[in-house]
């Protein structure tokens, strides 16, 4: 077969699944956007971005709309020079939904089958939307410009031949008019490579050395912001230290923004920290910004107990790749997370918003890491049994794409 996949960040959540098919003897390629510079093994192509970015004041509600229909014109553009030029026509197109590039592709391929990663559906409720008070616009306007959101998505999967989604929850988020194209399988957690390491060591910045086994703290996300609940576990950390004298604290993530809103200004690391206001001892929380995969693979495996906290979005992988690593997960109560984290079974849950709820579950936790060995335990069992790269998804996800209509 012919496979098209279209994703401006490629690989993303193809990362397994593209060599996979190549080493079924497919011919796979790659469209992107040109500012995307991950090194890949696909032979790949990129379209230009759209520039400059719609003006709101003349596309006022449409401007998302407005930006995706940009981008599908210069994928649309892009792929008529694979075809016309390079000969190039697929049999089938799997592309990511959120940002619009397969909107146009129908026009170039006909009769192609399109297939789409269907991760999220924006809501104006019940969802991220509104959550989290503190970070919610007042402004009713809000809503109406959470559902123009949708245009673009909607008519992605309208096009679509069939639909794939990681979890039974974010499938839910999309209309029930589309939840019969959508098939459930996760990208794929490596439990072979993600392991307990009982030799595992971390070196920080100022030369301590920090060893499984020992008391860590370990928190994991893009970029340090509201949608991961930030500001929930810095709060919660000044009274957790002073109840574990002995424990230290690694914190990855950037200072950018992934979603949501950015700050008034600075960074919301820099506006949490401020509100501590010389609270919390700097000298056992340690943020480490982004590391290398393998360096990140090390902290989880010297956490003695793992933070994950999330509003009602996406789920992160470092929330699995934690659990298959065995760290003590202790995340907040939310949707994504209670579709795989079961209190007291394969983790703790704890209510997104109760500070001291985080300081008596965290602080219990690392206090007494011999009575969270069963968690962990099942922990790396949740993921083997549902969630393994090579024995479960990524069968189910060559499939997928191999399917015939």
């Amino acid at each position: 077969m012919r496979i098209l996949f279209v994703h401006q960040n490629f690989p993303g959540q193809f990362k397994h699944l593209a060599p996979a098919l190549v080493a079924r003897g497919h011919q796979v390629v790659a469209l992107t956007a040109q500012t995307n510079a991950q090194a890949t093994p696909i032979q790949t192509y990129r379209y230009p971005m759209p520039d400059p970015a719609p003006d709101p004041k003349h596309t006022r509600f449409g401007t998302t709309y407005t930006a995706m229909t940009d981008r599908a014109h210069r994928v649309a553009r892009a792929a008529i020079q694979l075809r016309d030029k390079l000969g190039f026509s697929p049999d089938v197109i799997f592309g990511h939904s959120g940002w619009g590039e397969t909107l146009f592709l129908r026009e170039v391929w006909p009769d192609v089958r399109l297939q789409v990663y269907a991760e999220f559906f924006y809501a104006t409720r019940g969802l991220d939307v509104g959550f989290d008070p503190e970070f919610s616009r007042k402004d009713p306007a809000m809503g109406f410009s959470v559902t123009a959101r949708q245009a673009h998505q909607a008519l992605a999967m309208v096009q679509a031949d069939a639909a794939l989604s990681p979890t039974e929850w974010q499938a839910d988020t999309f209309p029930a008019c589309f939840r019969e194209k959508i098939t459930i399988t996760h990208d794929g957690i490596d439990t072979d490579a993600l392991k307990p390491d009982p030799s595992a060591k971390v070196t920080l910045p100022n030369g301590q050395i920090l060893r499984a086994g020992d008391e860590v703290l370990t928190y994991v996300a893009r970029n340090l912001e509201p949608y991961r609940g930030t500001h929930i576990l810095l709060r919660a950390l000044p009274d957790l230290l002073a109840a574990r004298p002995s424990a230290q604290v690694i914190i990855l993530g950037g200072d950018g923004v992934s979603y949501g809103a950015p700050p008034p200004q600075g960074t919301w690391r820099e506006v949490f920290l401020r509100e501590l206001d010389g609270r919390l001892d700097l000298s056992r929380v340690h943020f480490l910004g982004r590391l290398p995969y393998a360096a990140y693979q090390k902290v989880l495996q010297v956490s003695r107990v793992h933070a994950y906290l999330t509003i009602p979005f996406v789920l992160s992988w470092s929330m699995l790749e934690a659990m298959a690593m065995e760290a003590c997960v202790i995340a907040s109560r939310t949707g994504p997370v209670e579709e795989v984290i079961r209190d007291g079974v394969n983790g703790r849950l704890v209510d997104f918003f109760d500070i001291d709820g985080w300081v008596a579950a965290l602080s219990d936790a690392l206090a007494n890491p011999a009575a969270q060995e069963p968690l962990r335990k099942a922990a790396r069992k949740t993921i083997i049994e549902d969630y393994d790269l090579s024995r479960i998804c990524l069968p189910r996800l060559v499939q997928f794409v191999e399917q015939r209509p």
